[in-house]
């Protein structure tokens, strides 16, 4: 059975269920999206083993393959779901984040153009000795051309998408 949508047509489902539903690649990680948006795109992830290199620190390759995707998807939504593709990322990793610990991605546009759009995505983690405050692991900015037509198979994609983001 289907999950009710609320009041806004937002199915009231876990954010595990709706990273199944549109990121079987940050699924497999255990990331899940919190928030989905022209705007602003949200998520979080336990680092645990599987995204970990051997020094149980968050592998670098999975910090920036969070924030492409984050930007991929804002982009997707805020071209009105047109194509997009990534052409440049340029991570900067400041501040490790171990295991056992949570992270917060955040993507914003910080350019959204009809051709092009930069999208800045940053992770952060709380800070244990503080209440509330965050530390910031790693910024990337990710540029993104957006003016191609997306396929006809993309549709269904595109319709399941809807269901989660914030229009």
């Amino acid at each position: 059975m289907a999950p009710a949508p609320d009041p806004r047509g937002i199915p009231s489902s876990s954010p595990a269920t709706m990273t199944a539903a549109i990121d079987p690649t940050l699924h497999a990680i255990g990331f899940e999206y919190e928030l989905l948006s022209p705007e602003k795109v949200t998520g979080k992830l336990k680092v645990t083993r599987t995204c970990c290199q051997p020094f149980d620190v968050l592998n670098g390759g999975v910090s920036a393959l969070i924030a492409e995707t984050l930007a991929s998807f804002g982009a997707y939504v805020a071209t009105g779901f047109r194509r997009v593709v990534g052409v440049q990322l340029s991570t900067n990793h400041l501040k490790p984040a171990l295991l056992g610990e949570e992270i917060e991605a955040e993507a914003r546009p910080i350019q959204k153009g009809k051709t092009i759009q930069v999208w800045e995505v940053q992770i952060r983690k709380r800070d244990p000795s503080t209440t509330g405050s965050k530390v910031l692991l790693s910024t990337s900015r990710v540029t993104l051309i957006c003016n191609q037509q997306a396929s006809k198979s993309m549709k269904s994609y595109e319709e399941t998408l809807k269901k989660y983001a914030k229009l």
